[in-house]
């Protein structure tokens, strides 16, 4: 379970990252990403950032190799923007929940 300012942190984490990818990072196997969830540690060393992107299935392992090659750029950036004594390392996950929510969906509506 995360902390009260575990949780702010992760949300501001969130939202930096976001902004960072849309605005900052060339990488072009990287512009269709979005952040869904950041989870902090309780020390605040380590962020764990999931991720979905629009594109096909197959595309997955480039867009995670885009995403670890922008993440020392990404660390630096979250460094100048927040005001905490250690910068998070980061590790970026890929979210499935949005696959799993779309094939629920599509099952759900072929018994109906």
């Amino acid at each position: 379970m995360e902390s009260k300012r575990a949780t702010r942190v992760s949300n501001v984490v969130k939202e930096e990252i976001s902004e960072i990818l849309s605005r900052k990072v060339k990488d072009p196997r990287v512009k269709l990403v979005t952040i869904t969830d950041v989870a902090m540690t309780p020390d605040l060393r380590l962020a764990r950032v999931y991720f979905s992107f629009m594109g096909k299935g197959d595309e997955k392992d480039n867009v995670l190799k885009g995403l670890n090659s922008a993440s020392g750029f990404i660390r630096r950036e979250l460094g100048k923007r927040l005001g905490l004594r250690h910068i998070p390392d980061i590790v970026f996950e890929y979210d499935s929940s949005l696959e799993y929510a779309s094939r629920i969906d599509r099952i759900l509506r072929e018994i109906t």
